[in-house]
């Protein structure tokens, strides 16, 4: 058997095993998804930056009187915001909040922006809001954000074009057509989908100069993403950004925030002080 056949049929295997978990994480997450409806409960908790208090079940003993009080810890890390896609919730991130509360009992938010939402634009003024109400209660002046799809570039629109750079330390987008993408002609009756688009309004803004853009960028592509057509589009090439562009092997679009190897290269990702580009890397699962 020659070289090309031989490589021909491992990657028909490959998007036979990626097809198959789509369909397996498609399948678990519409059973999750009704608990994604509505927001997080969240109780006002110190302004140190650590996660919110938890209301107890019952009542707590009294102070003891006179005991010195203990300076609180800042957390080591910055409180990050999760971001979801197209017509989905907060649901979707599941597995991956529980991954990042645990490095280092990092301060995580799931928001969810309604399905009705028909503009870009709109959707990252109300990031922006949630934004500054979470710096405001945590006492941080920077979190890190994860958008996956949709999310990604709602959260780059932010901090491109409405000055979300001074608030977001690391910007970590899964599967994010920062290019545009041309998949399903006959989803673009959704006005946001239409800026979804390669030539769309939106995404001519994005190609426009950042001089002086303060966020690092990290974007997970994945070489069987079948929602980016073409593949490349998830990669973010932008003169004025600080970006690290990592290829995920093996996996599709709906796999990239539940998948265990990508939360840990999120983790390293938000773990990381870099003010610099980084190289490409490559995350493979196959």
């Amino acid at each position: 058997m020659g070289f090309l056949p031989l490589l021909r049929m491992r990657m028909s295997i490959a998007l036979l095993r990626a097809t198959a978990l789509e369909l397996a994480v498609l399948t678990a997450h519409m059973i999750v998804y009704p608990s994604g409806l509505f927001p997080e409960r969240r109780v006002p908790g110190p302004t140190d930056g650590s996660p919110s208090a938890v209301v107890p079940d019952s009542p707590q003993p009294p102070p003891v009187p006179d005991a010195p009080a203990l300076p609180a810890l800042p957390a080591p890390h910055p409180p990050a915001v999760l971001l979801h896609g197209f017509v989905d919730n907060r649901s979707v991130f599941v597995l991956l909040r529980r991954a990042l509360v645990r490095q280092g009992g990092r301060h995580v938010e799931s928001l969810n922006y309604s399905p009705l939402t028909c503009d870009i634009r709109t959707a990252a003024e109300l990031l922006g809001r949630h934004v500054e109400e979470i710096c405001a209660r945590t006492g941080r002046q920077r979190i890190d954000i994860v958008g996956h799809s949709l999310g990604g570039l709602i959260a780059r629109y932010y901090v491109q074009r409405l000055g979300g750079d001074h608030r977001v330390r690391t910007l970590v987008t899964l599967g994010t057509p920062h290019a545009g993408t041309s998949v399903a002609p006959l989803a673009s009756a959704h006005p946001i989908v239409r800026q979804m688009r390669p030539d769309s309004a939106v995404i001519e803004e994005l190609r426009l100069p950042a001089p002086g853009c303060r966020t690092r960028f990290v974007s997970f592509w994945s070489d069987l993403d079948q929602i980016m057509v073409p593949l490349e589009t998830a990669r973010l090439e932008h003169p004025d950004l600080i970006v690290r562009n990592v290829r995920v092997s093996g996996i599709g679009h709906l796999a990239l925030p539940v998948h265990p190897a990508v939360a840990a290269g999120i983790r390293e990702a938000l773990e990381s002080p870099g003010v610099e580009a980084e190289a490409s890397g490559v995350v493979s699962v196959a």
